[in-house]
């Protein structure tokens, strides 16, 4: 987290990847369970999160099992460094300690607007 970025209304949202490993001995099934229940279910709470998705690494890709990138969009920096004081974002950050830790972060600017089939 080292760049500031525009802020809501911008063409130029900030998007940060975060490489996730599981603890030894958190099922899948679990973390995912809590991704699908509690994790995308706060983000309304979180004003600069424009968009968010986790996906599982194939296990032929994986260096070890449970591994998972994360890929977060935010409006700008500021705005997302606000939503982690929130406490809707302290009780994320309190659960998936538990289960998993972010063993790599990628920040960046999309160049242009990109492209979305739909």
């Amino acid at each position: 987290m080292s760049s500031a970025a525009p802020e809501h209304g911008s063409a130029t949202p900030t998007v940060i990847v975060h490489r996730i490993r599981l603890h030894e001995g958190v099922a899948p099934e679990r973390f995912e369970s809590w991704v699908r229940d509690v994790d995308y279910a706060t983000c309304p709470q979180l004003p600069g999160v424009v968009a968010f998705a986790v996906l599982r690494v194939p296990d032929a890709e994986a260096t070890s099992p449970g591994e998972y990138f994360e890929i977060i969009e935010v409006t700008g920096r500021e705005a997302f460094e606000r939503d982690m004081r929130s406490e809707p974002f302290r009780r994320l950050v309190a659960d998936f300690e538990k289960m998993a830790v972010v063993v790599a972060e990628s920040t960046g600017e999309r160049v242009g607007s990109g492209y979305r089939s739909r």
